[in-house]
């Protein structure tokens, strides 16, 4: 039996609010194969889908926005209201992340409606308060908050570092660095353009599959710890031998399969386009005392080809987006026998595995991952090998 979440009929969230989680599997499940059979891909082995090991208090990075209910009406602070974007939901209550997310987001709204703050208005460019951000490393139980401003107006920020500290000992998991974002970009997109340390680190601390990572502020970190650790192993489980192998792994993010392939093998070697994420990928490796990785700052359609070591496999995890389709015949004209495809979006993953399967591979194995319960999202692994020299 499901918990009554009370801000399903409004919040944009999560779709599946009030369903049973074993209605909410086969959704998600049949979603996947109505794919498969729609792009007429050939399966030899289907896996079925994997449940989610916890369906509440998953996730470890939850981003709030500052705004109303009603135009003009009184503070919110929460997510967006389902079909009006303009519209902000108390989500106090919410069930998907840790209670302490909850008391937070409770401590800080009352704290700027006793100091009088403005909320930031995304059509008149107006107003003060804009996002709160609260992150998890889950084995540390280690919170990193982050309010994220305009620089319009004063902000009081011992202040604020007070509300926190008076809450702090009602909390279960403990305050290791407070941050002040200062955002005046017109996006509705949280942009650093000046960060203050109100106190402690700037990073929090996680371990996945004995290693060590330093989770920045503003890094990629995987959302479900504890759903993507065993998606990662089941995945690596899937290819036959990595040992005394190179390995590609494009679109690596920051690095985290890449440093759990290195563990086992020859050498593997990282491709992402985002230097940041480069950047944070090369302090882990070092953080682990990883040294047969290497991670590449670049387009992975423009440099795929012209990395020296030639690998024997190749592991994908490519954005929302998929693979684009010139970078799909870079990768598959480089000929190696298993690619692993690692996909949080079915649609595009689907329409890639069409193009390598006209492209003379096949493939082996497919399995869904459910790392999100009550939203729409279904992550999946796949197995293809070449069968066409």
């Amino acid at each position: 039996m499901i918990k009554e979440c009370i801000h399903k009929d409004l919040c944009g969230g999560c779709i599946y609010q009030g369903i049973e989680y074993e209605e909410q599997i086969k959704i998600k499940e049949d979603f996947v194969l109505s794919l498969i059979a729609e792009n007429n891909l050939t399966i030899k082995e289907y896996l079925g889908i994997e449940k989610a090991p916890f369906i509440y208090n998953y996730r470890n990075k939850m981003e709030y926005t500052f705004g109303d209910l009603v135009k003009d009406g009184p503070m919110t602070l929460g997510l967006h209201q389902k079909k009006r974007f303009m519209s902000v939901l108390d989500t106090d209550n919410c069930l998907i992340v840790d209670p302490d997310y909850n008391e937070i987001v409770k401590a800080i709204k009352n704290h700027a409606l006793e100091k009088g703050y403005n909320k930031y208005n995304k059509k008149t460019h107006e107003g003060l308060l804009r996002h709160l951000v609260v992150r998890k490393g889950v084995r540390t139980e280690e919170l990193l908050v982050n309010i994220v401003t305009t620089s319009t107006e004063p902000f009081d920020e011992d202040g604020f570092l007070d509300a926190l500290k008076a809450i702090e000992s009602d909390l279960n998991n403990r305050i290791v660095g407070v941050l002040h974002t200062i955002n005046d970009s017109l996006a509705d997109t949280i942009i650093p353009e000046k960060v203050n340390l109100l106190y402690g680190r700037d990073y929090y601390k996680e371990n996945l599959l004995e290693l060590e990572f330093h989770v920045g502020a503003f890094s990629f970190f995987q959302t479900n710890v504890e759903a993507i650790e065993r998606l990662y192993s089941e995945a690596i489980g899937m290819l036959s031998e990595i040992e005394d192998k190179t390995i590609y792994d494009l679109y690596c993010g920051t690095g985290t399969i890449s440093q759990i392939l290195a563990k086992k093998a020859k050498k593997v070697i990282g491709i992402e386009i985002v230097e940041e994420a480069v950047e944070s990928a090369r302090n882990s490796a070092k953080l682990n005392n990883i040294e047969n990785v290497t991670f590449i700052s670049a387009d992975v359609l423009k440099t795929v080809h012209t990395v020296s070591d030639k690998p024997d496999i190749i592991v994908v995890d490519p954005p929302r987006s998929g693979i684009h389709p010139k970078a799909i015949r870079e990768i598959l004209d480089i000929g190696v026998k298993e690619i692993l495809y690692i996909s949080c979006n079915p649609k595009t993953m689907t329409k890639d595995l069409k193009v390598m399967e006209e492209a003379g591979y096949t493939i082996e194995k497919i399995k869904a991952y459910d790392n999100f319960p009550f939203t729409r999202h279904v992550e999946c692994v796949v197995l293809i090998t070449r069968v066409k020299e």
